[in-house]
């Protein structure tokens, strides 16, 4: 088995990331609208990446004896879920209010700049 071009790799970030946004009808339309999709999208793919990387090392040291693939994809399942929890829902806020695109942008550079 070859490792994959670093290319190639962070390519199934953004593919990720892109299908968690469109889950979120709303973000996904407004970060479209305002033209802010890909640059959210590299900001949430180099996010996940440098997750998904930090969850496979603490797994491996954690394990050491387990596959590196079954790591691998396990790192990822926790890496997914911790940036979930981080988006905006797809369900609109009780109170009626449209999301924020502001603070949703704010919210993620601020999470990557400080990780």
């Amino acid at each position: 088995m070859h490792p994959m071009p670093v290319k190639e790799t962070h390519m199934q970030y953004k593919t990720i990331m892109l299908e968690l946004l469109r889950e979120r009808t709303e973000l996904h339309e407004q970060l479209r609208q305002t033209r802010q999709l890909l640059p959210m999208l590299e900001t949430l793919a180099e996010e996940l990446k440098t997750s998904h990387d930090a969850w496979k090392k603490t797994l491996a040291q954690a394990k050491p004896d387990s596959d590196p693939s079954q790591i691998a994809a396990e790192a990822l399942e926790m890496a997914l879920r911790d940036l979930e929890e981080r988006l905006p829902s797809s369900t609109p806020p009780e109170d009626g209010e449209p999301l924020s695109l502001d603070a949703a942008m704010a919210f993620v550079r601020n999470r990557t700049s400080n990780g």
